[in-house]
């Protein structure tokens, strides 16, 4: 199976029509998250994704986040790979979801 894209624009209307909404993973670092991040996302940075895959629920739908959308594509191939199902990569990241969706998120 292949990883499913999403746009900023089609993840914010998941989140306001969705009865459950999908869980957001960001798997940028630390200081990355701190810096800016969307409301509710579940911080596991990319190294620590083999050890923390028990923490990710995709029964819900799961976006992986990351700065423009390169690591999170790799996560998402890797849950994939592991036979998660639901799993959407954001095109462009955070940095599109500040541009198309919600400003006070910084870019960096």
């Amino acid at each position: 199976m292949s990883v499913t894209h999403i746009s900023a624009k089609e993840l914010q209307k998941k989140l306001q029509e969705d009865v459950v909404p999908p869980l957001l993973l960001d798997v940028r670092e630390p200081q990355e998250f701190d810096f800016s991040h969307i409301k509710g996302s579940l911080l596991i940075p990319l190294d620590q994704i083999p050890k923390r895959m028990n923490e990710i629920n995709s029964s819900r739908g799961c976006v992986v986040i990351c700065h423009v959308g390169v690591r999170s594509h790799q996560v998402a191939a890797y849950l994939d790979h592991y036979g998660f199902s639901n799993i959407y990569n954001l095109r462009g990241g955070i940095d599109a979801w500040s541009l198309e969706c919600d400003q006070s998120v910084l870019r960096y």
